[in-house]
C-alpha cells in the first residue's frame, strides 16, 4: 500500500492540460525570450545526443533559442538541483533520463525533492541499452559472458556513464539476476566509456543506443544483446537478455523533459505541445532511427505515471541488491 500511495502522490501533484489549450493562446504568451536546456550528463551522452535533437527542432517551433547547458555529475543529480531550485517560468528546463528516477529512489539525501520538486512534462523516448565488448573478446554472446563471470568472479569489469545512471542501473540487474559480480567503472559520460571498450580496458558496457549502436553498426566493437523485452527495431537481429536465458530482464532507457514544480500549466502545456509535434515529423522519426534511439511520445499525465512508478521499481530493486548510491 505505501508504495501505491507514492504513485498516487507522484501523479496528484502533476499539473495536466489539454494540448488544445497549448496550441493556442499559450503559443502566444509564452516563450519570448531564450530557454536554457539544463543536461546531467557529458556532451556525447545519450541523454545529450537526443535532448539536443529536441531542443533544435523546438527551437525552431517555439522562434526562440534553446541553449543547451550539459552540467555533469552526480548521476544527472547537479543539473536536476539546478532545475529544480530555478525559477518556475519554463526558461530553465530540464532533459533528463530514468537515471533520475533512479537516484530518486536510492539517495534520500538528494538536495532537492524528486517528488516535489521537478514536474515531468513530456516523455521524448524509451530506448533499450545494448550490451557491447571490445571486437577482440573471445566473448560472443551472453551465455559465454555468463559463463566467463562465473569462471573468475569479480575479476570483470563493466562501465558506465555513471553511478546510478540507467546504463549502470541495466548492469547491476543483469549482475543481480544471474548472481554474478563484476568490477563497476563509472565514467563521466557514455562517449568515454565507450572509448575504453574500445581500448580494451573495460570488458563489457549496457551502452546507451545514441552511443552503442554507432559503434555497432561500423563493426568497431560486438554487441551481444539489447536490454528491452522485446527484440529493437533498429536491431533485430539481436536477440534480447531474456531472450538469452536471463529470466525477468528487462530495461529501457526512457528520456524526457521537466520543469520546477509551480510552473504554470500553460508553459507546461506549450512544451508538451511542441515536443510531442516535433517528434511527429518524417525529419525527427528519421534522425532518430539513425541514432538509435526508440520515440516514445508521452503526455504530461503518462509520463508522469512513467516516472514516479519508476522511482517505486527502483526502490525495490535497490533494496532486494542492497545498493547504496548515497
Amino acid at each position: 500500500m505505501k508504495l501505491l500511495s507514492i504513485a498516487a502522490l507522484g501523479r496528484q501533484i502533476v499539473l495536466t492540460t489539454s494540448l488544445a489549450m497549448a496550441v493556442g493562446s499559450s503559443f502566444a504568451a509564452y516563450p519570448d525570450k531564450p530557454i536554457k536546456m539544463l543536461i546531467g550528463y557529458a556532451p556525447g551522452s545519450s541523454t545529450d545526443i537526443v535532448g539536443r535533437m529536441v531542443a533544435q527542432d523546438l527551437s525552431l517551433l517555439l522562434k526562440q533559442p534553446i541553449i543547451v547547458e550539459n552540467r555533469g555529475g552526480a548521476a544527472g543529480s547537479i543539473a536536476a538541483d539546478a532545475v529544480a531550485k530555478a525559477t518556475p517560468d519554463g526558461y530553465t528546463i530540464l532533459f533528463a533520463q530514468n537515471g533520475l528516477a533512479i537516484n530518486v529512489a536510492a539517495n534520500p539525501k538528494l538536495p532537492f525533492n524528486g517528488m516535489k520538486d521537478l514536474l515531468p512534462v513530456v516523455g521524448v523516448s524509451a530506448t533499450p541499452h545494448i550490451l557491447i565488448v571490445n571486437n577482440n573478446s573471445p566473448i560472443k554472446n551472453v551465455a559465454e559472458l555468463l559463463a566467463d563471470l562465473r569462471a573468475n568472479p569479480g575479476k570483470r569489469s563493466f562501465a558506465s556513464s555513471g553511478i546510478g545512471n540507467s546504463d549502470h542501473m541495466a548492469g547491476e540487474l543483469f549482475l543481480s539476476l544471474t548472481t554474478t559480480q563484476a568490477i563497476h567503472v563509472p565514467y563521466k559520460g557514455g562517449s568515454p566509456a565507450a572509448t575504453d571498450v574500445l581500448g580494451g580496458q573495460i570488458d563489457f558496457y549496457f551502452a546507451g543506443m545514441p552511443v552503442g549502436y554507432p559503434l555497432y553498426k561500423a563493426d568497431k566493437v560486438r554487441a551481444l544483446a539489447v536490454t528491452s523485452k522485446h527484440r529493437f527495431s533498429g536491431t533485430p537481429e539481436l536477440p534480447t537478455i531474456l531472450e538469452s536465458g536471463v529470466a525477468e530482464y528487462d530495461m529501457a532507457l526512457w528520456q524526457g523533459v521537466f520543469v520546477p514544480a509551480g510552473t504554470p500549466k500553460e508553459v507546461m502545456s506549450t512544451l508538451t505541445a511542441g515536443v510531442l509535434k516535433v517528434l511527429d515529423t518524417p525529419e525527427m522519426k528519421d534522425r532518430f532511427i539513425k541514432s538509435g534511439v526508440q520515440i516514445a511520445p508521452l503526455t504530461q499525465a503518462r509520463f508522469s505515471d512513467l516516472y514516479f512508478s519508476d522511482i517505486t521499481r527502483w526502490k525495490r530493486v535497490m533494496e532486494k541488491s542492497n545498493i547504496k548510491l548515497d
